[in-house]
């Protein structure tokens, strides 16, 4: 694979990573972990949602050549 050659989604670190972070948030939102009260689900909601962008927004950047 050249330089300029991005590899497929599913094979990077960071998608992997991703996906345990919006996993374990969706998990704690949803209630099904039981927690101390509503904030920690909204806010693991809001990170769930957040990690999700960084992360699409991180391939595009890379797809598109970093313009």
């Amino acid at each position: 694979m050249s330089q300029t050659e991005s590899k497929t989604g599913y094979k990077t670190t960071e998608f992997w990573l991703s996906l345990c972070a919006i996993a374990l948030g969706a998990v704690i939102g949803s209630g099904a972990i039981p927690t101390d009260g509503p904030w920690v689900q909204v806010v693991a909601l809001l990170n769930t949602a957040l990690v999700a962008m960084g992360y699409t927004g991180s391939r595009l950047t890379l797809k598109n050549g970093g313009k």
